[in-house]
């Protein structure tokens, strides 16, 4: 499946290399110079094609793109029209006729996990919709070794998966959002963070028992995009795509997420309040009191008590 990042092409301007993270450029200024709607910008940057940097930490904003990365793209051959129609997204009934199959055949081939979708969303009839990379779906139906799957009867053993419920989709999406959060992961924390953001918060805990950890973790999870208004039938049905379910892809994850934070330790330690025995800040210092003034404490908290006057 298509899904690499571009291969490095000489730059044919005169800017010198090595452009310094000032000269970067915010997404959507990278998208006009790009000749790309912000939709398509960011789903070329979610596959990789669109090599991105880390935004300037101060600005507090996301990642940018260099000015380089810019000009590599802008002098590749076909550009910009190669460029958009390789980042061109279908729904089932485009994606059928583009491969020139039923409506039918292209779910059950999606539903078997042949074909991966890069994007969904949830219509106003709450029903979730797909959708391809155009150029994957082309690619599918015109290799030889799809040709009994494109045309021919449906094997016996998938036809009865797909009988039994199989439908690969959410699966394959969350593979595919995983690979885009790694991609952009900055440190082990940050890719262990990609990796928990996919599981349940109860198998999160249950694979990192330590709760100044998780919290971290927390703090760097990426959310997905949003569909619907938190909380809405929407919000709750891509919660549901977005999060690991089945028990084997529960466990490689759990596994990954083990690895993971393994690294991160190693790399820098989770941070964890002061100790309480720690000196107290200057200018911060706890009351002490003697004896004397204890005992007087004491006596008025029993008067207090009796109610004497």
């Amino acid at each position: 499946m298509s899904g690499s990042t571009l291969t490095h092409q000489p730059t044919t301007t005169g800017r010198r290399a090595g452009t310094t993270r000032e000269a970067a450029l915010a997404p959507g200024h990278a998208a006009r110079e790009l000749c790309l709607k912000r939709s398509e910008f960011d789903l070329a940057v979610h596959l990789g094609r669109i090599r991105t940097v880390p935004g300037d930490g101060d600005g507090g904003g996301g990642r940018r793109v260099a000015r380089e990365e810019i000009e590599r793209i802008r002098s590749t051959e076909g550009f910009p029209q190669v460029r958009r129609e390789r980042v061109r997204t279908v729904g089932t009934a485009e994606g059928a006729a583009l491969m020139a199959v039923t409506r039918a055949r292209f779910t059950r081939l999606a539903r078997l996990g042949l074909l991966v979708p890069v994007r969904f969303y949830v219509n106003r009839y709450r029903a979730v919709v797909w959708l391809y990379l155009a150029d994957e779906l082309r690619q599918f139906a015109q290799d030889e070794q799809n040709a009994a799957l494109v045309k021919g009867r449906t094997p016996e053993g998938l036809r009865d998966q797909l009988t039994e419920g199989l439908d690969l989709r959410p699966r394959n999406w969350r593979g595919r959002y995983l690979g885009f959060l790694l991609r952009q992961a900055g440190d082990p924390w940050a890719r262990a963070a990609a990796v928990a953001s996919l599981l349940d918060p109860v198998e999160v805990s249950r694979a990192v028992r330590d709760p100044y950890e998780r919290s971290r973790l927390n703090q760097l999870r990426r959310v997905p995009p949003a569909h619907g208004s938190p909380g809405s039938p929407a919000a709750t049905l891509a919660e549901e795509i977005t999060t690991a379910a089945d028990p084997d892809e529960i466990h490689w994850l759990r596994t990954n997420l083990t690895g993971e934070m393994a690294a991160a330790r190693r790399y820098l330690p989770a941070p964890r309040p002061a100790s309480p025995s720690a000196p107290t800040p200057p200018g911060r210092d706890t009351p002490r009191y003697g004896a004397e003034e204890a005992g007087r404490f004491r006596g008025l908290l029993r008067r207090l008590w009796r109610k004497d006057p």
